[in-house]
């Protein structure tokens, strides 16, 4: 924790690490608080006062109000006096005005449910601090954390102030919102069995940034519910920051089973209450309606580096298949996921001119350009290949026409980061050339493609090796067309889709970190039959035939949309 004190009322402000030039407020509706407090289970049936709730940055009280609502029914239910409810609630905010707008709202809460207006004002003055919550001094602890937390752009928070968080918030890397920040200290102050509820930007289950955070969640808490708000008018004013309501439980590093939710702009309070009774309820099966869908699921998805995307009813079947498959990578079957060769100057290591230098230096490469038609059809290209059998550089002198072209080029080389770093191995491509994996049957994969696009090369003699812009998957035990049958399917394509990101006009980026997320059985654990009919499939390039022989073998009835 940095040394820095909490903005509190006695501070002066040049004590102060400056405050953000935007505070990134944005205001929930009412109904909206009701919601995430009953998914808590932060109810007035509860002796509220025996637990701790705290709101981060409370704004204007909204989060506030609602609170305020249930501890004085908690209050009456229980026999208990509301200055009794003076330490239940531990709110904060930067901003003077919040803190005062915040406390009004309490108290005339409590004032309107029938309290005595100078014990409504102590409990309104206890409850709300004006300080930061991310650099406490001392770590809270609490039964549940609740609210909103701020949108502020990084270039809206002050150097110091910044410095601060990242020192205080070990998961705040890269371009992290501050929102990231504020999921950590919330995180590590739940007390066990602890539950936390925020609408906040989901941007964090998938981009870098969110990465440690991801890592935290997955190693020491368990997701409950993700439930997608993109279009829900939540707020009080229009924003476009893709909400999402997460409610996240400290169950000591144990994942529980998980509810995925996805809502439409038609999503509002008597929706609420519908979604409610459902999350409550035993009902194993999806619900769709034309304001929200759901799914429960096993578990929630492992990984770290990125969570899926989809329907609550997709990513449900992905997480089936995730329980019960192995993933394509796999040491057990020596199947791997590569990319092909980077060079760091293609336009001079990359030549359509079979007598441009020696024959033994042209290397025949496979280009995007011959994966179009699903079937290998090679045009001609080769790699100006500066690499031996045996992985060293070639020796110039020793290929004289090989050295009169890359000196021709040298200019170009040797102003490569590569040829700066290693300046005696200025005419090397960034990637070393593996030549056993010319000769290996390999399925060939488009970096950009709308769907994905498995093409077979038959490895050989007249294999080809593949160009940066394919990514390759060889196997020591897989019949490569029938594991291309597989991957052909919808079902391989769902995984895709569920986690590579999506370019304008809809076209996927076909990374190899990507490719990884796919599920496949045990090769031998596919019938002779369904083996055929995948090889049949893949041959034929039909994709719905590839899906019928893959639902059989994954086990499903049916792809959900």
């Amino acid at each position: 924790m940095p040394n820095l004190a909490p903005l509190t009322d006695h501070r002066t402000p040049s004590d102060l690490p400056a405050e953000a030039i935007e505070h990134g407020e944005v205001f929930t509706r009412r109904w909206m608080v009701d919601l995430i407090l009953d998914l808590l289970g932060y109810t007035a049936d509860l002796d509220l006062l025996g637990l701790t709730v705290v709101e981060p940055a409370c704004g204007t009280g909204a989060f506030l109000k609602g609170i305020a609502s249930r501890v004085s029914a908690s209050c009456r239910i229980h026999g208990r006096r509301i200055v009794e409810a003076s330490d239940t609630v531990k709110a904060f905010d930067l901003l003077e005005r919040n803190v005062g707008a915040s406390r009004t709202v309490v108290e005339e809460q409590l004032i309107a449910d029938g309290w005595d207006r100078q014990d409504a004002r102590l409990v309104a003055r206890s409850w709300v601090t004006r300080s930061d919550y991310l650099l406490q001094p001392a770590p809270l602890r609490a039964d549940f954390v609740v609210g909103n937390p701020p949108y502020i752009r990084l270039e809206d928070v002050p150097d110091d102030r910044m410095d601060a968080y990242r020192a205080a918030c070990s998961t705040m890397g890269g371009r992290a919102d501050v929102y990231v920040g504020f999921y950590e200290v919330a995180l590590r102050s739940l007390k066990p069995g602890g539950r936390l509820g925020f609408i906040c930007a989901d941007r964090w289950m998938r981009n870098q940034y969110g990465r440690k955070l991801r890592r935290l969640v997955t190693r020491d808490f368990s997701i409950d519910l993700a439930m997608a708000m993109h279009d829900v008018d939540a707020f009080e004013e229009q924003v476009s920051a893709y909400p999402a309501v997460t409610i996240i439980t400290n169950r000591g590093g144990r994942q529980g089973s998980a509810v995925a939710a996805d809502t439409t702009r038609a999503f509002g309070a008597a929706e609420a209450e519908e979604f409610l009774a459902w999350y409550g309820s035993d009902d194993p099966a999806p619900v769709a309606t034309p304001a929200y869908q759901a799914a429960r699921m096993e578990h929630w998805f492992p990984e770290e580096d990125s969570w899926p995307t989809g329907s609550p009813a997709r990513l449900a079947a992905l997480e089936d298949l995730s329980e019960r498959f192995r993933l394509l990578e796999d040491e057990t079957t020596g199947t791997r996921v590569g990319i092909g060769i980077a060079t760091g100057a293609d336009k001079v290591f990359i030549t359509d001119d079979a007598g441009l230098v020696e024959q033994d230096r042209l290397l025949p490469l496979a280009m995007v350009r011959d994966t179009t038609s699903g079937t290998l059809r090679w045009n001609g290209s080769f790699l100006v290949n500066p690499w031996t059998a045996d992985g060293e550089l070639v020796d110039l002198a020793d290929h004289p026409r090989l050295s009169t072209y890359f000196r021709r080029h040298s200019e170009v080389l040797r102003k490569r980061y590569v040829a700066v770093k290693q300046p005696s191995r200025w005419y090397k491509t960034i990637d070393k050339v593996d030549h056993k994996l010319r000769a290996r049957p390999k399925l060939l994969f488009p970096d950009m493609k709308l769907t994905i696009h498995p093409v077979l090369d038959e490895g050989g003699p007249e294999g080809l090796y593949p160009h940066h812009n394919l990514y390759f998957i060889v196997s020591d035990s897989w019949d490569m067309r029938v594991l291309g049958g597989l991957l052909l399917s919808k079902v391989a394509g769902a995984f895709v889709e569920a986690y590579a990101v999506r370019m304008r006009g809809g076209t996927l980026r076909f990374q190899a970190q990507y490719l990884r997320k796919i599920r496949v059985p045990a090769p031998e654990a596919i019938d002779e039959q369904d083996r055929a009919a995948l090889r049949a499939a893949f041959d034929a390039r039909d994709v719905d035939a590839a899906t019928e022989a893959a639902l059989r073998v994954y086990g499903l009835a049916e792809l959900p949309d």
